[in-house]
């Protein structure tokens, strides 16, 4: 028997424009997507039996084939029958740190893992794009799990191109923990409310979402100036999720007028509203600040920061 544990980091969205609607019903996306050092831990073990088991130590999480890690394990031993049969089963344990339907692709991160994981047990020797591949098939975030750094993710979130990374920029994270937003809702809201300004050429979908390569924002990246980087944030989502969900609102308008802070913003789809900022110092001192301002005790707050990988081997037996 052999068994892996991976770490499992989150991601935040520095910038996500939605150009227009894509002929498969998907939404072309242009986006910056960073990994963050928040992560989960997950463990993976061969059994003998041909099934594949999940359990985690959240209780909002599923551990069905409606959880992503479970259909990434799924979807392996479909893809490759015969290395199922040789290897046998898999047993997964998700131990959660990354809040749940956060918009910090916490699920996403996991199928991720699992894709991996399971790659090192059966010896498959598979590279980093074939299993990015397997990941588009999951879901959109994916495959930037799996690379992770720093990227641009165009088409739905699945084609990557690879941005210089940013290390250790300090990050506050804030999120009420009853809170969920689906990332569905947000999308079709935001295409009944500003539809009609979509793109609808497919030839011109694809050079629209390819111009953040010579955005601002990439410069800043390109240039390591945090202030800059901090100051091109952009989410078109906040545009119909902010109105909707006024304690994010709120919370956001909390933490903008913070001191020390350089840059705020919704991640993803929501609820959580990261700060960017300078100094782990000045991130403790941030979430003090937040934790005084907003005197509720279903906020969950976390400082971590910017890291230059995806998923990482902890240990193996």
């Amino acid at each position: 028997m052999h068994s892996y544990t991976l770490i499992a980091p989150a991601k935040i969205n520095l910038y996500l424009e939605i150009i227009g609607e894509r002929p498969d019903g998907y939404h072309e996306l242009s986006m910056i997507l960073q990994s963050i050092g928040l992560a989960d831990q997950i463990d993976l073990h061969s059994i003998s039996a041909d099934s594949i088991r999940v359990h985690c130590n959240h209780p909002q999480v599923p551990t069905d084939n409606t959880n992503l890690a479970y259909r990434a394990a799924e979807l392996m031993a479909t893809q490759f029958p015969e290395a199922f049969r040789k290897y046998g089963g898999v047993d997964i344990t998700i131990n959660k740190h990354i809040p749940v339907a956060a918009g910090l692709a916490g699920g996403s991160t996991n199928a991720a893992a699992v894709l991996l994981g399971i790659d090192l047990l059966w010896k498959l020797g598979l590279t980093q794009s074939e299993l990015e591949e397997l990941g588009a098939r999951l879901g959109s975030d994916v495959p930037f799990c799996v690379a992770g750094g720093t990227a641009i993710a165009t088409g739905r979130g699945e084609q990557l191109s690879p941005l210089p990374s940013l290390d250790n920029i300090y990050i506050v994270l804030a999120k009420y923990r009853s809170l969920e937003v689906s990332t569905a809702w947000a999308y079709q809201t935001y295409r009944q409310q500003f539809g009609n300004s979509y793109i609808r050429d497919t030839d011109n979908l694809a050079a629209r979402a390819n111009a953040v390569h010579s955005g601002a924002i990439v410069k800043a990246i390109f240039d390591k100036d945090t202030k800059q980087i901090a100051q091109k944030l952009h989410n078109d989502l906040e545009r119909v999720v902010l109105p909707a969900y006024p304690q994010v609102l709120q919370l956001r308008e909390v933490i903008a007028n913070q001191e020390g802070i350089l840059g705020t913003m919704m991640s993803g789809s929501g609820p959580t509203v990261f700060a960017l900022i300078e100094s782990q110092q000045q991130a403790e001192q941030l979430k003090m600040q937040v934790r005084e301002a907003v005197h509720d005790e279903d906020l969950e707050l976390f400082v971590t920061r910017t890291i230059t990988h995806g998923i990482q081997i902890a240990s193996s037996v």
